[in-house]
């Protein structure tokens, strides 16, 4: 039975894939761009100059880039029997609505999503790999 754990944030994923005694865990970048919109007055003058701030652009650029970081993701997914998801942020939750809206079928095979904070690779795979054995043994 293949297993597979996911810790994830916005910057990276650490896929663990767990078949019986083996273990093995990949890194994958999310490659999303960090945002820094200055705008605002370009003076202290009351009714000063202002600056347009675009942020329908970021948004909408942000949503695609999340949408390729998953989709790296769900290509690990299509074998797997059982799947968790962990990490510090919404990404995770943001991530399971992605897949009950576009892929259905690997959504039904999660287990859940959990929150928890940052995390060695290590640390991670100990996570992960308690997880499944805590499951597999009640």
């Amino acid at each position: 039975m293949k297993r597979l754990g996911i810790w994830m944030d916005k910057e990276k994923a650490y896929v663990v894939m767990i078949k019986g005694e083996e273990e093995e865990i990949i890194k994958i970048p999310s490659n999303i761009e960090t945002y820094h919109v200055h705008g605002g007055s370009g003076t202290r003058l009351k009714g000063g100059p202002q600056d347009v701030v675009q942020d329908s652009k970021y948004l909408e650029r942000e949503k695609h880039q999340f949408k390729a970081y998953f989709k790296k993701i769900v290509s690990y997914l299509k074998s797997v029997e059982r799947w968790v998801i962990f990490g510090p942020a919404d990404t995770g939750e943001r991530f399971k609505k992605e897949l009950n809206l576009n892929y259905k079928e690997i959504a039904t095979k999660l287990d859940g999503v959990y929150k928890v904070d940052s995390m060695t690779r290590n640390q991670t795979k100990a996570l992960i790999r308690d997880y499944f054995k805590k499951e597999y043994t009640s």
